[in-house]
């Protein structure tokens, strides 16, 4: 069942999005693959991203459109249940070039939920 409240769930995607930015900043690729407790703590914000987009069901697809929402939710399984086949390559691949896309993608649905532009059903 979708949530009731999109705008929260797009907020506590733009929350961890920002959360991991500020756990990698200063940090390359190789200091992040060295850092066992910052991969995980940007491995548990890719989690709850993943689940705010799986509470968002489809309105994800309708207010933020152009985002590989199936893949996003699908990767939080992955997270969860196949932990120990994780790379880090593609980890710091989705902190460095999806989420900044994705930040940009939920702030647009809220500023279209904020202005009415768009009914949250």
């Amino acid at each position: 069942m979708p949530s009731s409240r999109p705008d929260i769930r797009f907020l506590d995607i733009l929350d961890n999005i920002r959360l991991i930015q500020s756990y990698v900043e200063g940090m390359d690729r190789v200091a992040f693959d060295a850092d066992s407790r910052t991969r995980d703590a940007v491995e548990r914000c890719l989690e709850r991203l993943s689940e705010a987009a799986t509470k968002l069901g489809q309105q994800a697809e309708q207010l933020a459109p152009g985002m590989p929402w199936r893949a996003v939710r699908a990767f939080g399984n992955v997270l969860r249940h196949a932990y120990d086949q994780v790379d880090p390559a593609r980890i710091w691949e989705i902190v460095t070039s999806d989420l900044p896309l994705m930040a940009d993608a939920a702030e647009a649905a809220l500023l279209r939920l904020d202005k009415g532009q768009i009914s949250p059903k």
